[in-house]
């Protein structure tokens, strides 16, 4: 009888010893798997959230060339540059919230590739664009940051080389009512001074974009 007691006080405590091993609490299998067992961390799958229109890629300059509000002296002066490249630059993205992707235009000079105009079309409900900004002046050049809206344009002093403008004013629009309002401005104005007295390489401007096929594929 002694000895049965004994073994079945073994044998329950022993019993204890496994339920704190497996719950975790105090046992020894508290710092992970043992052995070489790899560890599997499963991240969980980011679910799309539906907000962004599709983006639907136009022919930037047959939709210049037929925008009567666009001036004549770009119209007329958008030709290509090099074979079939046109200085032409397109950005697509959320602003308006159309039915599909805004389209921000920003034309340049062949010569120079300095800005000439920047244009934002937005995507009527049959699939045809309608300009909704436009800002034709030198040295401009328009981007899409975040939903907003971001024209720069360069500010020259009587003296300055194109390289080298005096300052810039960079102006955020921002889509309300059905139109595009300052949201904010900054001004900025570069440094004149020149150290070492050596000429500064301009930086190198990018190759103007063919536009796409008039077909939309």
């Amino acid at each position: 009888m002694a000895a049965s007691g004994t073994a079945l006080a073994g044998l329950a405590a022993f019993g204890l010893f496994c339920v704190g091993c497996a719950t975790g609490g105090t046992g020894t299998r508290d710092e992970g798997p043992a052995g070489t067992q790899p560890v599997v961390q499963v991240s969980p799958r980011p679910t799309p959230s539906g907000t962004a229109p599709p983006t639907r890629r136009v022919d930037a300059v047959a939709l210049l060339k037929r925008d009567s509000t666009v001036s004549e002296r770009v119209r007329e002066g958008l030709r290509p540059c090099a074979g079939k490249a046109y200085p032409v630059d397109t950005s697509y993205g959320s602003m308006t919230g159309g039915p599909s992707a805004d389209v921000v235009v920003n034309v340049m000079s062949c010569a120079d590739s300095v800005g000439l105009g920047t244009y934002v079309y937005r995507a009527r409900e049959d699939g045809s664009y309608e300009n909704v900004f436009m800002a034709e002046v030198p040295a401009v050049y328009g981007t899409i940051d975040r939903g907003d809206l971001v024209v720069t344009t360069q500010v020259y002093g009587s003296k300055d080389p194109l390289a080298y403008p005096s300052g810039s004013e960079v102006v955020t629009y921002r889509w309300a009512d059905g139109r595009f309002t300052e949201h904010d401005r900054v001004h900025n104005d570069f440094s004149r001074a020149v150290d070492g007295g050596g000429d500064i390489e301009a930086p190198t401007q990018a190759e103007p974009v063919e536009p796409a096929d008039p077909s939309g594929n």
